[in-house]
């Protein structure tokens, strides 16, 4: 007689083993359905069937490039993506100082400013974690594949901006970097700059990062030094730092903050940097692929599908996912929705599902708990469609 992995692990829970046992499950990636074998993953796509662009290949140059991560396969065992395999929102612009002789300059409303090189950065640089990075136009549904997560090596920039006493103007902090100026985009608005409060950058963690996954940053993705604000949108990490200053409460908001307005849950464009929420990354939520299993079930076999998936975003470490498959269809719990041991990464989540009928399927993700923040998922954003032929 075949069980489920459900049954197996209640009937071992009066000897108190089931915890262990449903970890050792997890840590050898068993079968989902004792006695099931897997025989394939529904590719998930998208309601209008347009062709995806090409994964993980770099797509177009400067301004206009775009790196999708492929983010089918991931697994408890690969959850920090490879360098080469980071999603890239643009290039590196086509004349940058070279790298020896790069100087991130702290300046602003100061008494002098302090060049700070190459080499005081990476003395001072440490492990600064593992964070996810999303760009906020993240809209694709073939693929949503700008998005992606590595180990970061870096110097906390409340620990720079230590090195300087501000005068009673400024109030606000920006941060510059390196951008052409000279390209005609098609996509993207020249300038690349953010300004925060200090409040910001040290509740976040925000770090100048020099190293990504053990080794040092790529021109793609902003070497020498960029900037990493754990938890928010790409779009504010600024690459190829060169510039820290500080500023006044009233200056303007720059010209990537405004481009990035909407993606970032803004009201209207502000005018002014203080008028700029924070361009947090809410819960979010979307499948990965969809897993066909056959179980053997009283001499005959029986259609089981796990739909895996991602979570991230938000401060909550246990958030309450939903799922459904169809519009008119009554949300349920996920089945295995496990707390997050990182917020600012994301994490897996599964779920067994026998659909009754062939068919074309939406997947739309949604949190129970309607106190926390989760817009995009609100607006179902990340919901993408699979066709099943087989129940």
């Amino acid at each position: 007689m075949s069980v489920t992995r459900r049954q197996f692990t209640r009937a071992l829970a009066s000897a108190g083993i089931a915890l262990a046992f449903e970890r050792w499950l997890d840590a050898q990636q068993i079968r989902p359905v004792a006695g099931g074998r897997l025989t394939g993953t529904m590719p998930l796509g998208r309601f209008d069937r347009r062709p995806a662009p090409p994964l993980n290949v770099l797509l177009g140059t400067g301004l206009d490039a775009r790196q999708f991560t492929d983010l089918s396969s991931i697994d408890s065992s690969g959850l920090v993506t490879p360098v080469e395999n980071f999603y890239v929102r643009t290039s590196q612009p086509p004349e940058l100082p070279p790298t020896r002789s790069w100087k991130v300059v702290l300046g602003g409303l100061i008494a002098a400013e302090q060049p700070l090189d190459l080499g005081v950065l990476e003395r001072e640089s440490r492990d600064a974690g593992t964070h996810l990075m999303e760009c906020a136009g993240n809209s694709d549904p073939a693929n949503f594949g700008l998005l992606s997560a590595a180990s970061w090596t870096g110097v906390p920039v409340a620990a720079l901006l230590d090195r300087t006493r501000a005068e009673a103007r400024g109030q606000r902090v920006r941060i510059t970097g390196v951008d052409d100026e000279r390209m005609v985009s098609m996509t993207s608005t020249p300038g690349a700059s953010w300004i925060f409060t200090r409040q910001e950058l040290e509740k976040s963690g925000a770090f100048l990062a020099l190293a990504m996954n053990g080794r040092p940053l790529t021109p793609d993705h902003g070497a020498p030094v960029r900037l990493m604000v754990p938890n928010y949108y790409g779009c504010s990490c600024i690459k190829w730092v060169s510039r820290i200053d500080w500023v006044a409460d009233d200056e303007p908001a720059t010209s990537q903050m405004m481009e990035f307005s909407v993606r970032t849950h803004q009201q209207g464009v502000p005018r002014l940097a203080r008028e700029y929420e924070p361009p947090v990354i809410e819960i979010a939520a979307m499948p990965v692929r969809v897993e066909q299993w056959i179980v053997a079930n009283d001499g005959r076999d029986r259609v089981v599908y796990r739909v895996v998936g991602l979570r991230w975003g938000g401060a909550s470490r246990q958030v309450p996912l939903t799922i459904r498959f169809g519009s008119g269809d009554q949300s349920v719990p996920v089945s295995d929705c496990p707390p997050s041991d990182n917020p600012t990464t994301w994490s897996l989540w599964s779920h067994y599902w026998t659909p009754d009928r062939p068919g074309r399927y939406a997947i739309t993700l949604g949190v129970a708990d309607s106190t926390l923040p989760a817009r995009r998922l609100g607006l179902y954003f990340y919901t993408r469609d699979v066709q099943v032929d087989r129940v």
